[in-house]
């Protein structure tokens, strides 16, 4: 988590990126140089980039009253936007690094004392979020110019014109993924681990059959996060399920909303769309969580999407609340962390090898998998809470629920893409987090009729696989 932000001073490295940020990638990344030059070791032309690490206001908020909520959303997504604008402008040159932060904390300063007097006048005030808004300069890998396609109007246009890529379509893929972002899914040992069942466990299954977005339901906003906001997520989200989930979407909305899956389930499910940085322009170039907040290149569509239910290895397992909301991974997990970071990546054929900081390089005839495991143990009391997290947990690598929490079924999302060989490809992000594999997550609401979640706890309790 990054809160010890605001108390830690610009190092030797961060002054280098500081004082060297004029030096642009054509609004891709902001410094290009190799890495040695800051780790102090042999220099081997692998580039690194300055990103903008801010503290996250919001995890740090655990009580939130009802009448509060809708104004601290509208605050934390105000924090979101903040920190884009200042990438945008660091990215492109616009601004010099310190003037930069110094602006960002002042609009910073001012939005998180308008959520504090919020949270105060409903009687929550916290302490200590004033002293979250100063941010820092990050360093990060960057995209090897050389894995980037040449901008319509450059030396390489012909190149990319021979590739396939109409003239008025050719753009550079800013700000792709680094060389070191990838792994090859060979290289990787077994690391998949899952408890034995044990006595009174819930081993049966419930899947629903929600298509591959099929309808083209895309938006950049995110309802659990940012409720109320446009653009709340600055990446796009693919979405299954509910017909009509967007920024604006409410209980009742969703309630009598049409569905996707084939079982009736209105439940939404949603996850950052994946893209091929080719250098093609998408219909979303020049939107909003497209182009506008540096997510370019083809949208891929899945070649599968499974959405299954499943048991708890030590209990049986409780019916979720209708409306529950739970996320699973961390979109800011580059500068927050990884504590959240729990989404995984690997290639069929090699799916107990699971990664979370890296993309997969997959063998041909292997495909690309995103794998979701969501929270699986519940406080049974609340839909949600503050900071999205709290109200539900992972059970232990043992199958263990924490005390005071009880098991539900677990929701678990796989997606799966056929990328072409040898291609770049990368997950949406917010503009910071430089489209790093480790910031990858998914979200779901339980729309479910009270019946429907009723039978699919019969089925999981019951020991059966039901579809």
């Amino acid at each position: 988590m990054s809160q010890k932000g605001h108390k830690r001073r610009l190092r030797p490295k961060y002054k280098i990126l500081a004082a060297m940020s004029a030096l642009v990638l054509g609004g891709g990344g902001v410094v290009l140089v190799s890495q040695g030059a800051f780790a102090g070791q042999d220099s081997r032309n692998a580039p690194v980039t300055a990103t903008i690490d801010c503290p996250d206001v919001g995890d740090k908020l655990d009580n939130v009253p009802d009448q509060a909520r809708k104004e601290v959303d509208a605050n934390l997504a105000q924090l979101d936007t903040q920190v884009a604008d200042a990438y945008k402008q660091l990215s492109s040159g616009q601004a010099k690094s310190k003037a930069l932060l110094g602006g960002l904390k002042q609009q910073r300063d001012k939005t998180i004392t308008n959520l504090s007097n919020t949270l105060g006048k409903a009687g929550q005030k916290p302490a200590g979020l004033q002293g979250l808004s100063g941010c820092v300069m990050k360093e990060a890998a960057a995209a090897d110019p050389a894995d980037e396609p040449a901008l319509a109007n450059g030396a390489g246009a012909d190149a990319a014109a021979k590739q396939g890529a109409p003239q008025q379509q050719q753009q550079q893929a800013k700000g792709g993924p680094a060389r070191s972002d990838f792994v090859a899914i060979g290289n990787v040992k077994p690391n998949v681990r899952k408890p034995a069942a044990r006595g009174g466990a819930s081993t049966g299954s419930f899947a629903v059959q929600c298509g591959r977005n099929e309808n083209g339901h895309f938006n950049p906003d995110n309802v659990i996060v940012a409720p109320g906001v446009s653009n709340g997520a600055h990446h796009m989200h693919d979405y299954v399920g509910n017909k009509t989930t967007d920024a604006f979407s409410t209980n009742n909305s969703l309630a009598q909303s049409g569905t996707t899956c084939t079982n009736g389930d209105q439940s939404t499910y949603y996850w950052p769309v994946l893209r091929l940085r080719d250098g093609r322009a998408e219909k979303d170039a020049k939107a909003p969580g497209g182009g506008q907040d540096a997510n370019v290149g083809t949208i891929l569509k899945p070649k599968q999407v499974t959405i299954e239910f499943k048991g708890s290895p030590v209990s049986k397992v409780a019916a979720m609340p209708r409306f529950m909301r739970i996320i699973t991974g961390d979109a800011k997990a580059l500068t927050n962390g990884n504590a959240n970071a729990n989404a995984s990546w690997s290639c069929t054929g090699f799916e107990n090898r699971q990664l979370k900081d890296k993309y997969p390089v997959c063998p041909k005839g292997s495909d690309v998998v995103r794998t979701f495991n969501f929270q699986s143990c519940w406080d049974g009391k609340n839909i949600d809470s503050a900071n999205h997290r709290t109200h539900v947990a992972f059970a232990d690598n043992n199958g263990n629920c924490k005390n005071g929490f009880k098991a539900i079924p677990q929701l678990v999302q796989r997606i799966v893409y056929s990328v072409p060989p040898g291609s770049r490809f990368a997950v949406d992000s917010f503009p910071e987090q430089l489209h790093k594999p480790v910031t990858d997550h998914g979200d779901f609401i339980n729309v479910m009729s009270n019946g429907l979640m009723a039978g699919a706890v019969r089925c999981i309790n019951d020991g059966r696989a039901c579809r």
